[in-house]
């Protein structure tokens, strides 16, 4: 587990953007069982998901189509949120950052630690972006 204090701004990023943080497994239950699309980004401490995974997450709502809801967890932090939406992305294993889209509860597109990983956050949005112009 990591300090509050050290992960509130890394939080916050996605926060202000729109992104409503997922705290219990219940939460994610509920976020995921609603119809329409949502965007799940695992955030992280990691250097790529400073340099790559929040601007990504963050460029790719700015587009015309973009998911009806954004959710958030942390890993090393928000545990039970983060083994509760690890468990809706199987079969793809844990991964942090990492981002998924879902429509109607369903997996429909996965980001994980090694497409994001040295990648500019601006291919990231694009991939995220056209994933979002063929689901939402």
């Amino acid at each position: 587990m990591y300090p509050e204090d050290l992960v509130k701004p890394m939080k916050e990023e996605l926060v202000q953007a729109g992104f409503q943080e997922l705290y219990t497994a219940t939460e994610v239950e509920q976020a995921l069982s609603q119809k329409g699309t949502a965007l799940v980004v695992i955030n992280s401490v990691c250097g790529c998901a400073a340099r790559n995974a929040r601007p990504a997450a963050k460029m790719s709502i700015q587009g015309d189509k973009k998911p009806d809801f954004l959710f958030t967890a942390f890993a090393g932090v928000d545990k039970e949120a983060v083994d509760a939406a690890r468990k809706q992305m199987f079969p793809f294993p844990p991964s942090s950052p990492s981002m998924a889209l879902f429509k109607d509860g369903e997996l429909v597109h996965m980001l994980e630690r090694h497409h994001i990983e040295g990648r500019p956050a601006e291919l990231i949005a694009e991939n995220l972006m056209d994933a979002f112009n063929e689901y939402c």
